[in-house]
């Protein structure tokens, strides 16, 4: 009878499913808090952002006298009309400030991960002599002058679109080295090996294998690439003085330098002070600015999880 008993519960807990194992699980209580820190990390990044935008709002009078409030009692859009009276100036900064940055970070791109590939690869004889110059130019430049003198005097590219893409932003020797890394590292070697086997040349390599398993670090660095075009405003500064080719950051940052101007001017300030929306303005100006941009995050997240290579290689 014992034996029976003991046989048959052996059989239940046969039947019973296992539970993997999950040598990185955590417990309930330890999940929870997890996603109540993140929950309020993520408030906390967003209210500032809900701040600017419902102050860009509110009305100038309201602002002054009780300071920035998530419940203004007094809503406006004097920002917003003061801003778009003329415009055509923001929509043609827009349209200038959206072609450099794709174009900016599409030709950057690639022109890193050109460079990053080779020097990722053992079996490249100057490896370490194209990383080492990559490297020293994050340690040294030649200065503001010569750097200026280049760009506009044996380039010649004042006043062009080119102004706003090559100087300071198309490559970056530190995103060469992250790529680097990445290929170095998550690439096993067994796929270029493979690749030759069946014929295919480098530029097969690159754009077949290489950028299809690197889209992870692709993204990222397209990220970067792309939040720093947008937010340029110094190549314009210094290169451009055709208002039709300046970038929408240098335009809203000349716009808060003019309005600066008007409320410290003694003879302008006594007549605009009471209806001239200076607050409310520049938080209009900086909802213009980071408008666009934040919808671009969604595009580039979705291969942040992980990497692409996982299986890529069977044993």
């Amino acid at each position: 009878m014992e034996n029976a008993i003991k046989l048959r519960q052996e059989e239940k807990a046969a039947e019973r499913p296992r539970k993997a194992y999950q040598p990185n699980a955590v417990s309930r209580p330890a999940h929870a808090a997890i996603n109540v820190l993140f929950v309020l990390y993520t408030l906390f990044c967003l209210l500032p952002i809900l701040l600017v935008v419902i102050v860009s709002f509110t009305d100038e009078q309201t602002v002054l006298l009780s300071g920035y409030n998530y419940f203004p009692s007094k809503l406006s859009l004097d920002a917003y009309r003061f801003l778009f009276a003329d415009p055509l100036p923001i929509v043609r900064a827009y349209g200038v400030t959206i072609g450099a940055t794709v174009a900016g970070t599409v030709v950057g791109l690639l022109v890193t991960a050109a460079f990053a590939y080779p020097i990722s690869r053992r079996d490249f004889r100057f490896r370490n002599v194209f990383s080492f110059f990559a490297f020293f130019t994050m340690l040294f430049n030649g200065g503001l002058v010569p750097w200026y003198i280049v760009y506009s005097k044996y380039m010649d590219i004042g006043n062009t679109i080119l102004a706003l893409i090559l100087p300071n932003l198309l490559m970056s020797a530190f995103y060469i080295l992250m790529m680097r890394t990445f290929f170095a590292t998550t690439i096993p070697a067994e796929i270029y090996e493979s690749a030759e086997i069946d014929g295919a040349g480098e530029l097969l390599v690159f754009f077949r294998i290489v950028i299809p398993l690197s889209l992870p670090v692709m993204a990222t660095v397209g990220l970067f690439y792309t939040l720093q075009y947008w937010n340029d405003w110094y190549n314009s500064m210094i290169f451009i003085n055709n208002d039709r080719i300046i970038s929408l950051q240098y335009l809203m940052q000349r716009t808060l330098l003019n309005i600066q101007y008007i409320l410290n001017n003694s003879h302008a300030a006594a007549t605009a002070r009471i209806d001239f929306p200076s607050e409310t303005v520049r938080m209009a100006m900086a909802v213009i600015g980071i408008g666009p941009i934040v919808f671009a995050y969604p595009f580039f997240q979705r291969y942040f999880v992980s990497g692409l290579t996982v299986g890529a290689v069977k044993g």
